[in-house]
């Protein structure tokens, strides 16, 4: 078999307002995560699936990021096969952090990558 290349982006050129999918787990994200980004654990996506596509329905291109990339990898071929434009963020919040990208909490304590 011949897969097609998981398409990826790195981390400095996601945009700014573009939509983010977190799919790391709550943990993870309470310690910091991207604002404005859409969380669904991994664990929960299939259940929460349509709150991606409500918020992916006029188009945009959605960018899946975990902590290093391998989750994200694995939602991010779902969803193309799902015919939904989406792109792994190479390196996850380790590469967007290490690129200076804003990062947030809920609770406003100092952002880290958990």
């Amino acid at each position: 078999m011949n897969f097609a290349p998981l398409p990826s982006v790195d981390a400095a050129q996601v945009p700014s307002d573009g939509l983010v999918l977190d799919v790391r787990e709550n943990d993870e994200w309470a310690a910091g995560h991207v604002e404005g980004a859409l969380h669904i654990p991994m664990s929960d996506f299939v259940a929460r699936f349509g709150e991606l596509t409500e918020a992916a329905e006029d188009g945009r291109r959605v960018h899946v990021m975990c902590r290093v990339g391998g989750r994200s990898a694995q939602v991010t071929q779902y969803l193309v096969q799902q015919g939904i434009d989406a792109v792994n963020i190479d390196g996850g919040m380790l590469a967007w952090d290490g690129a200076g990208r804003p990062m947030v909490t809920d609770n406003g304590a100092s952002a880290f990558v958990l």
